[in-house]
């Protein structure tokens, strides 16, 4: 950022998101404070479900029986701390909800008004125009067949770009390298994310700019990029408008990823050839064997930034800039794509009431202070295990590789070709990501110093 003061529209709509902010949290506690029975009941209920639930997804019957009780106990002392709540705190329900919801409208809008420089995206068009010589390689069974479905290949033809099927039994490394050979401009990659991230490593290495097309089944690298996932057709037009953006990749033992690695329970799953056809009857059929009472702890170890060293982790999750985390990990989105961190998390429950009191912090938004649960930034990582080598799953591909394990962020290493509107879309996302102390800062008359825009 540079060293001018933010401007008056800006400090006041900083201090106005402040005041939102603790209005809204005020209203929260009074909510609170006069249902304290009720939110104890509640979380005695979320506690007991949880716990019960653990022992149905990791044991045999009759334990398994045993389980599905805690679960029916638990929901039953749900809704009594909900009904209690309602009936406790009628008179004030529709107030504090009319209240909370004009709080939460102001609150992003003023946010948003804060932070639209903060959140700027250095992006341009393409110095040499759109690419000439573009090649763009098709997955065809990729998300259910979407490249046949929205025309990708017609599409491809009006805007210039050579397109290359990946048929089965055809090799998709060596298709890109082909495509590179012939003397391509720009590589593109229609398909899931870890084909994505295998050809954006060929580009990388011959410095090509790339073209991610959400033509996969989940795209959760095109989702974090801000493209349209429900049309990949918008992401074509990149081909035309070429506007640029530099977004950081990382590498496991130099194996580029651009989402994530998993380790410990995800990873082990995935092995299974079973997996990609049926995912719940495979998960729910090998939990019992990986986390029940008779399973070995996982062969993992790590250490914390501060010092402390891990060993035994359930679910190591390592990924390309760290993931905004909802009340569970597979609700995750990244806000930004180019600031220069991996995101490290990891859980280590190993009985149902140690995920029980997990999950109950996370639910009163203290997650980061359980005992079980470890989440950070850093430039690189390490990863240990006694036998020397761990499942992976890289972005969705399950791999073994051998350890240490270390990965390495790639600042701003890629060089993406998008269409126009994306960088006003990624922004947007971005400014959902702005702290309370960059608001402060606003307001005080300072650009936030460590404000990674």
């Amino acid at each position: 950022m540079s060293g001018a003061a933010p401007s008056t529209g800006r400090r006041f709509a900083a201090l106005a998101a402040l005041v939102c902010f603790a209005a809204l949290c005020v209203t929260v506690v009074v909510i609170l404070v006069q249902n304290l029975d009720a939110l104890a009941l509640g979380l005695a209920g979320l506690f007991v479900a949880v716990a019960g639930g653990w022992w149905v997804i990791t044991e045999h019957m009759p334990r398994r029986a045993v389980g599905i009780a805690g679960i029916v106990t638990g929901i039953a002392l749900l809704g009594a701390g909900v009904a209690r709540g309602i009936d406790g705190a009628g008179r004030i329900t529709l107030w504090a909800s009319v209240v909370v919801v004009l709080l939460v409208g102001m609150l992003a809008g003023a946010q948003r008004a804060a932070a639209r420089e903060l959140e700027h995206i250095d992006a341009r068009v393409r110095p040499g125009g759109p690419p000439q010589r573009a090649v763009l390689i098709c997955n065809p069974i990729s998300g259910g067949g979407k490249v046949v479905k929205f025309g990708l290949v017609d599409l491809a033809k009006e805007l210039g770009v050579e397109t290359v099927m990946l048929e089965p039994g055809r090799d998709l490394e060596q298709l890109a390298r082909d495509a590179v050979a012939r003397g391509c401009d720009c590589l593109g990659m229609a398909g899931g994310d870890g084909s994505q991230a295998l050809v954006a490593s060929i580009a990388i290495e011959h410095q090509l700019p790339f073209v991610c097309v959400s033509a996969g089944t989940r795209n959760h690298f095109a989702l974090d990029l801000g493209l349209n996932r429900d049309d990949p057709r918008e992401s074509m037009y990149a081909f035309r408008d070429a506007v640029e953006r530099q977004v950081d990749y990382a590498t496991v033992n130099d194996r580029l990823f651009v989402n994530n690695v998993s380790l410990g329970v995800y990873a082990q799953i995935v092995q299974e050839d079973s997996y990609r056809d049926a995912k719940l009857q495979t998960t729910t059929s090998m939990l019992p064997e990986i986390l029940g009472r008779q399973s070995e702890p996982f062969d993992l170890q790590f250490t914390l930034p501060d010092g402390r060293e891990i060993d035994g982790a359930i679910l190591v999750m390592v990924s390309n800039n760290p993931y905004e985390l909802g009340p569970a990990p597979h609700n995750a989105e990244r806000r930004r794509v180019d600031g220069g961190e991996l995101g490290i998390f990891a859980i280590t429950t190993s009985t149902g009431a140690a995920a029980g009191r997990l999950l109950t912090s996370t639910a009163m938004g203290q997650r980061r202070r359980s005992a079980f649960w470890h989440e950070f930034t850093a430039p690189s990582f390490e990863i240990r295990s006694r036998s020397g080598d761990a499942l992976a799953g890289v972005d969705g591909e399950a791999l073994k590789l051998p350890t240490p394990m270390h990965f390495e962020i790639h600042p701003r290493g890629l060089t993406l070709l998008v269409p126009a509107g994306n960088v006003e879309v990624a922004e947007r996302r971005r400014a959902r990501g702005v702290r309370v102390r960059d608001l402060i800062a606003l307001a005080a008359g300072r650009e936030p110093d460590d404000y990674a825009g």
